[in-house]
């Protein structure tokens, strides 16, 4: 029953990303109240699906998933699945470009990317003036997102129109095909250009 209460295996793939602290894991839900993510994640405390742990730093503690939690993993996956293949309603929440830079920052096949820094921007259109642009920064095995420019050196700049973007982030179109029809547009090393598409794993 847990797992049929809205949000709820969206705050367990959260935590299958990678998503550690409470404010991490609320960055990539924005529609959720952070009262009612407390709710989901002391439930699924309960349940065994996630525990608590004291941060290194030893200020707060992080949430991480069990045994039983990573083994939902094959089944959020499926569920993906299923719905880049029959569900290509995108809705209001599908287009909100912040959650969408979110999720691209936890889903970035970092072993296939240079090992030196690797800044990216992307710049959407057919959205809100203030939140067309986001950059993500690769270096040392993490990824960070910035809302604002990182102060280093971009090495791809990417535009499209959000939705084109969107449904080639889903699975929806084919991300390679866009690129080489020009309407999701990257400027930047020629080689780094050819090998965008490896770094990003699309949508879970």
């Amino acid at each position: 029953e847990l797992l049929c209460e809205r949000w709820t295996l969206l705050v367990v793939s959260r935590l299958l990303d990678g998503c550690r602290r409470f404010n991490d894991i609320h960055r990539g839900m924005p529609k959720i109240s952070p009262t009612l993510l407390k709710q989901r994640l002391e439930q699924l405390e309960q349940a065994g699906v996630c525990y608590r742990s004291p941060c290194e730093n030893g200020r707060g503690h992080e949430y991480l998933p069990t045994e039983a939690g990573r083994e939902l993993e094959s089944i959020i996956m499926g569920l993906a699945v299923w719905g880049q293949r029959w569900s290509r309603d995108l809705e209001s929440d599908d287009l909100d470009p912040a959650f969408l830079a979110w999720s691209m920052h936890t889903r970035m096949n970092i072993a296939a990317m240079p090992t030196r820094r690797i800044v990216l921007e992307f710049q959407f259109a057919g959205t809100y003036a203030q939140c067309r642009r986001y950059w993500l920064v690769v270096e040392n095995g993490e990824v960070d997102m910035c809302f604002k420019h990182p102060g280093h050196e971009v090495d791809l700049v990417i535009s499209a129109e959000i939705r084109r973007f969107v449904e080639a982030w889903r699975g929806f179109r084919d991300l390679r095909a866009e690129l080489a029809g020009g309407t999701i547009r990257v400027e930047g090393r020629q080689d780094y250009r050819r090998a965008l598409p490896d770094w990003l794993l699309g949508s879970s």
